[in-house]
């Protein structure tokens, strides 16, 4: 399967693509960056009664998969919320899917719904953080206040809120796609996960805002 290029984005001299999957892949780094996949959510909401597709967990899935295939990634790195609840039997999708890879490095900055046990993590050797400092990116799953942003050394990437941007046509039709923002201190990356609601974002005029089409991402002026 041959994927979308994406864009390509530079930052501190870094080569990125900003990837129609909603992911970036990081050249220098052979790293592939992700984040709030939530994955489980479809099992949660299963459990608790309300009719979900079963198949939209292992599309996710699938989607990485293609995104590792085509870029040979040599680490993958995601930015909280990998899970979204407790144990279900959606992890189980999630352990099969970590057995065709691995050679593949897998890092997780916990999320505020990463709530599974260490040793599960470990299990399948997948690394945890707190945060994670890389080259001249500092990995984080919130974003950082604005006050505590200024006094960072280092550009902020994260994920947690979902960001999305408006668009409106010539008549009084809108819709809000996922995006990826980036400030002058800190980039958030849209929800990699498929079922998972998005927020129209406020941004300065100096943000770089990419909106995320289906197939597509284009920069928003």
């Amino acid at each position: 399967m041959t994927i979308s290029a994406g864009v390509p984005f530079k930052l501190f001299d870094q080569d990125l693509l900003l990837l129609p999957q909603r992911a970036i892949y990081w050249k220098q780094e052979k790293t592939l960056i992700a984040a709030d996949v939530h994955l489980g959510k479809v099992g949660h909401f299963r459990k608790a009664g309300i009719a979900v597709p079963r198949d939209m967990e292992q599309g996710d899935l699938a989607v990485l998969s293609d995104l590792i295939d085509e870029y040979r990634p040599q680490k993958v790195l995601f930015l909280g919320d990998l899970f979204h609840s407790d144990m279900n039997a959606d992890w189980d999708w999630f352990a099969l899917w970590r057995q065709q890879f691995p050679k593949l490095t897998i890092d997780l900055i916990r999320g505020n719904h990463d709530i599974v046990h260490d040793r599960h993590y470990q299990e399948l050797n997948v690394t945890l953080h707190d945060e994670l400092l890389t080259g001249p990116f500092l990995m984080l799953h919130h974003p950082v206040p604005e006050p505590k942003l200024v006094l960072l050394d280092s550009y902020v990437f994260c994920g947690h809120i979902h960001p999305g941007v408006n668009l409106k046509g010539k008549g009084r039709q809108s819709i809000t796609l996922p995006c990826f923002a980036f400030g002058d201190k800190q980039g958030v990356l849209p929800s990699f996960g498929k079922f998972t609601g998005r927020v129209a974002i406020h941004s300065r005029e100096t943000d770089r805002i990419f909106a995320v089409l289906k197939d597509k991402v284009i920069a928003i002026d």
